[in-house]
């Protein structure tokens, strides 16, 4: 059965298609249920004779398998490719590899083409466009019958305009056919209740000439020091604060929820093999790690999906169009600072299910740019009041001695792996750059910035 919003995009792309129009783009919230709406609409086509065949293209092997397994339920039939198939399931950068002969396809059948994730298409004309979005226009654009473009975040990061899409006004903003945003997702119970919760910190630098400096916060040390921010989401004591703070929320939500679960998105492999051991080693969860230099991590991930293990730690194989409903706690570590891939994560925990507790949490550090994003979250929910509160916390596994300001320094220039190996404990981070290795503790407590969107909502 449809949700409303399913619903209605499908009456609307059929109402629009039979009227002449080719191309129609979704805006729906991460988590809405974009693939089972595009289901929906080809299906109808397809018994109306509309389309002969139906192509799906989007960005990664695990939505590709996840819209192959959903247009294969719902049509009852093969989605592979095959002789006997109704269509079949690419990534874009299967596009790239695409013979004549495929394409000649579009031009001998009524093909309908969605386009999954759409934003990571560009270009208008061949001009502006990356290698995809030329794809997208020379072999898509004037052949296939029908279009049906799919996005949770309408915009790209280099600004550069998305392919298909239509801008109105002087501000160029991107004219979409059906829009499906976060406010309703939440009133509609399609979305759970997001919490933001920005951790931050007084810090003490010591560094080749700079001396011995104090900084207020994390914004203040990324501005005035030459401390980046990758070496604020690898200090130990940041990691271990922010998964502590994770594991807790976790853990009152596996209450209600006993299958619930965590994700860590971590900046690098060595750095989720950090995690992955605190998480086990220090905390007591039950974790699996997923990256690119993992065999198999497909298979991982689906496992995940159906099991019950508290966390996932992954390094970009987890964000926009993986589907793992259980997930309701994040732990936002990346070096990505992106507006999009911020909301791409988030959207990972904001799956609604049956289950009792349907809060969702993202832990992160209070980087000036994250702020922001948080609190545009909550800006596209005006009807709603968005509670901003301080929230001074001391944290129970900080070393006496930073409290006392003692600190341990590590060896200089240690990797993360090598202070894992090392099994040191809240020791002082030593940050390497090109110019200046300066070495970063924490001075004082922690302190947590929340804001809760819908709060009061139920």
């Amino acid at each position: 059965m449809l949700r409303q919003w399913q619903s209605e995009a499908v009456t609307l792309a059929l109402k629009q298609y039979t009227e002449g129009q080719k191309h129609f783009l979704v805006l729906a919230t991460p988590g809405a249920g974009k693939t089972i709406m595009a289901a929906e609409v080809a299906y109808r086509l397809k018994q109306k004779d509309k389309i002969d065949f139906i192509l799906c293209f989007s960005p990664s092997l695990i939505v590709a398998e996840g819209i192959r397994t959903t247009f294969t339920k719902r049509f009852n039939a093969q989605f592979n490719g095959g002789l006997s198939a109704v269509g079949s399931s690419y990534t874009y950068q299967n596009m790239l590899y695409l013979q004549d002969e495929f394409w000649s396809l579009l031009e001998q059948y009524n093909v309908l083409v969605i386009l999954d994730e759409i934003h990571h298409c560009s270009g208008v004309d061949t001009l502006n466009s990356n290698a995809w979005g030329e794809k997208v226009l020379t072999k898509i654009q004037s052949k296939a019958t029908y279009t049906l473009a799919l996005t949770g975040t309408p915009w790209r990061s280099d600004f550069m305009p998305i392919t298909l899409s239509k801008y109105i006004n002087s501000d160029n903003q991107i004219w979409c056919d059906y829009t499906y945003g976060l406010a309703e997702a939440v009133r509609d119970r399609v979305c759970r209740h997001p919490h933001l919760v920005l951790i931050d910190s007084d810090f003490r630098v010591d560094g080749n000439g700079e001396g011995r400096k104090a900084f207020s916060g994390i914004a203040d040390l990324l501005k005035v020091s030459s401390t980046n921010y990758e070496s604020v989401i690898t200090h130990p004591d940041i990691i271990k604060y922010l998964l502590k703070l994770g594991c807790n929320k976790l853990q009152k939500i596996r209450k209600d929820n006993p299958k619930a679960a965590g994700l860590v998105v971590a900046s690098s492999v060595e750095h989720a093999k950090y995690i992955f051991n605190i998480l086990k080693v220090e905390f007591g969860q039950t974790a699996t790690i997923v990256t690119y230099k993992h065999d198999y991590p497909l298979k991982e991930i689906d496992k995940f999906r159906n099991g019950n293990q508290q966390w996932i730690v992954s390094v970009g194989m987890i964000s926009e169009g993986t589907d793992i409903p259980r997930l309701q706690v994040c732990c936002h570590l990346s070096t990505v600072k992106t507006e999009l891939y911020f909301r791409q994560v988030l959207g990972r925990i904001l799956r609604f299910t049956n289950d009792k507790n349907q809060n969702a949490w993202l832990f992160t550090v209070a980087e000036p740019t994250l702020m922001e994003y948080a609190k545009r979250i909550s800006q596209d929910i005006p009807e709603h009041s968005v509670i901003i509160k301080e929230d001074e916390q001391v944290s129970s596994f900080i070393d006496r001695a930073i409290k006392e300001n003692r600190e341990v320094i590590s060896p200089p220039k240690q990797s993360l792996e090598a202070l894992l190996e090392l099994n040191i404990k809240n020791s002082t981070l030593i940050i390497e750059n090109d110019y200046i290795t300066p070495q970063i503790r924490l001075h004082g407590n922690f302190r947590q910035r929340i804001i809760s969107v819908f709060e009061g909502i139920h």
